[in-house]
């Protein structure tokens, strides 16, 4: 398996990057599309945060690279604003990098 790293990628309304007046069912039916373009990709889709009243979505992926994302994203017609990597900083990740070292 190749190495993965995480992202979060962003949503808005305010910037015709998530559908406006998006309901709880029309959402979920996207997420199961969203799934397997994520699949077909190589994206692992770990976790959505959305505020479908503020219109507004987070998701945190892992991924080869950032270019999977935005496939994963095209495949389905999503627009982004911003593909982020990042890295995780719970306090169990703080602690394990600390005794690994």
């Amino acid at each position: 398996m190749q190495p993965m790293r995480f992202f979060i990628d962003t949503h808005d309304t305010a910037h015709s990057t998530f559908p406006a007046g998006l309901k709880t069912p029309d959402f979920e039916g996207f997420m199961v599309a969203y799934e397997e373009a994520c699949r077909a990709e190589g994206v692992v889709l770990l976790r959505v945060h959305a505020g479908l009243e503020a219109g507004r979505a987070f998701c945190f992926t892992m991924a080869p690279d950032e270019d999977a994302v935005r496939r994963a994203h095209a495949r389905v017609g999503l627009p982004f604003d911003e593909i982020t990597e990042v890295m995780t900083a719970t306090p169990g990740d703080t602690f394990f990098r600390t005794r690994a070292a």
